[in-house]
């Protein structure tokens, strides 16, 4: 979104200008490539459905059939050929389509099998989520686990953060300030000084910056650290999910085999009891049949994802698969008696849980259906715009001694009245976005170190 000087400003302009873009050029160089690496994966996840179909036809596409197997017969099944414990079920809306079961393994792994629901026929086995489970866990950057999985996961939260900070900054050198540049069109200035890639890199950033900065601003949930933070002030306050049922115990946090899935971010890792049998066997043990029925009694609309508890003592989970925010809805069953523990709609929920949840159906293009989908899809494609123009136009204008560590970056402006206008960007976001404003202070320590190897004075925030 920027655009060169042409015309003579006053000196504290002309220094914010300097200023606002040198930080310009250093935030894209330092996080375009986990932001090119996030849209693309992000772009490819907006047709997760379409991917499955089509990596996976022969294991999903089954004859329809009016007849149906006894559903438990569907979690043995899946078991033995998934080597595993049963943990969830997803039953499809359509009966020419395989219901998926999630399989735990003693090793830790995790498997999706999955089986016709009419023969409990066993049709394929794959990794975990398959093809799009690997593109959501390299879009969040948690592919690997554990520590090093929370700190790429950390880092997704500080290039979101920094994000901003480049469709803030680059809004600020695209705002005209009579001088010739791209507005709302391309300029019209001397094609000899090659106006085309500063104009596309402005204009791609000023038409589709609210896009990226709304991704970015609703991707910060799903981080480490912002994300659980947010999560606590939402419940804390009352203003996230609804409290348990007068009738049942209050909400308890699951463990990570007991987690529900599909309940959306509001009520993730949010578990009941189930009532007390005792150790019941046999005749009385938990039944995935009787589960379904009381879903078909509740009128809840497939497809839907069942949970099914390791501990015995834990209500089982229904929770609906839904496009729209307004239409997320969850059962807890007793899985021994088909009891109904709590029915929680979208009308239960609090508005912060509600506009966390209207953002995150936004963020995956469900929301508004096909023109959501386009309009994130444009987001992605433009920051892979963006970065490629940025880098010619770097390549462009890069200096002659680049080869001896010069980095060709926008000269420091000098005077401290230069840093009003990064300060004043920077700041706010800082605040809100803790992690933004300490990778904010190891740049600035980082640019001391660059200026003093290339024999350049220091200047704060230049």
């Amino acid at each position: 979104m920027t655009a060169p000087l042409n015309n003579k400003a006053p000196d504290v302009m002309s220094g914010a200008y300097r200023a606002v873009w040198r930080w310009h050029f250093y935030a894209g160089v330092l996080v375009m490539p986990f932001l090119m690496l996030l849209t693309l994966t992000g772009g490819l996840y907006l047709f997760k459905d379409e991917i499955d179909h089509a990596v996976y036809r022969s294991m999903i596409q089954i004859a329809a059939s009016a007849q149906q197997a006894d559903p438990d017969q569907w979690l043995s099944a899946a078991a033995i050929a998934g080597e595993g414990r049963a943990a969830n079920v997803i039953v499809p809306a359509r009966a020419d389509q395989a219901v998926r079961v999630r399989v735990d393994r003693p090793d830790g792994s995790q498997r999706t099998v999955f089986v016709d629901p009419h023969t409990a026929t066993v049709t394929g086995v794959t990794a975990y989520g398959g093809v799009t489970e690997t593109i959501k866990k390299l879009h969040s950057l948690s592919l690997f686990g554990g520590p090093i999985g929370t700190g790429l996961n950390i880092l997704v939260e500080i290039v979101a953060g920094w994000a901003i900070i480049l469709c803030a900054t680059g809004l600020y050198l695209w705002w005209p300030r009579r001088r010739a540049g791209a507005v709302l069109k391309p300029s019209e200035t001397d094609a000899r000084r090659r106006p085309f890639w500063r104009d596309l890199h402005a204009l791609t950033g000023f038409y589709v910056g609210g896009v990226i900065i709304f991704l970015a601003v609703t991707g910060m949930p799903w981080s480490a650290v912002w994300g659980d933070q947010f999560m606590g002030v939402m419940r804390s306050t009352g203003l996230g999910r609804p409290p348990a049922p007068a009738a049942a115990s209050p909400w308890s946090h699951a463990k990570p085999h007991d987690a529900p899935a599909g309940v959306g971010w509001t009520l993730e890792n949010a578990v009941l009891p189930a009532d007390d049998h005792g150790h019941a066997h046999g005749p009385s043990a938990p039944s995935l049949t009787r589960v379904l029925q009381t879903a078909h009694e509740q009128g809840l609309p497939r497809p839907f994802t069942v949970s099914i508890p390791q501990s015995p003592d834990l209500a089982w989970t229904v929770a609906r698969q839904t496009r729209k925010a307004e239409d997320a809805r969850s059962l807890y069953v007793d899985g021994v008696s088909g009891a109904v523990k709590a029915d929680l709609r979208w009308s239960q929920f609090g508005v912060m849980a509600k506009g966390f949840e209207w953002g995150i159906a936004v963020h995956q293009g469900m929301q508004y259906g096909w023109i959501n989908r386009i309009a994130m899809l444009i987001g992605c494609l433009a920051v892979w715009l963006l970065a490629i123009s940025g880098l010619i136009m770097w390549w462009k204008r890069r200096p002659p001694s680049l080869s001896r560590r010069r980095s060709g970056a926008p000269p420091a402006p000098p005077g401290p009245r230069a840093r009003i206008a990064v300060l004043c960007i920077v700041i706010p976001l800082s605040i809100l976005y803790p992690l933004t404003g300490l990778s904010l202070v190891a740049a600035l320590l980082l640019n001391r170190a660059v200026r003093a190897l290339t024999g350049s004075k220091p200047a704060a925030a230049s």
